[in-house]
């Protein structure tokens, strides 16, 4: 288990000691064509990184806010901006 990327293949055939890798904090890309399609971390890494997302997004939002002070935008405006598809995390950099 030394490689740094696995095929959907592969990491299907070894799902179980990449999990355990996972977990052991070792981050698990998986490719699909040679092209990176996903990453395997652990439960404990996935929490800390929503968790700092939540943060992220909430920080930019502020930032936002102080160098465009005198926008006023109404709740609907700020929901169409908003991205349902689950684990999406919306470009606020743009």
């Amino acid at each position: 288990m030394k490689q740094e990327a696995y095929s959907v293949a592969e990491a299907r055939d070894q799902l179980a000691a990449l999990v355990h890798a996972a977990e052991r904090g070792r981050t698990v890309r998986i490719t699909r064509r040679g092209k990176p399609a996903a990453v395997l971390i652990s439960e404990r890494e996935f929490r800390r990184s929503r968790r700092d997302t939540a943060r992220g997004v909430g920080d930019a939002i502020r930032a936002w806010r102080a160098r465009y002070g005198g926008v006023a935008l109404t709740d609907a405006e700020l929901d169409s901006w908003r991205d349902r598809r689950s684990g999406t995390v919306p470009d606020l950099g743009a």
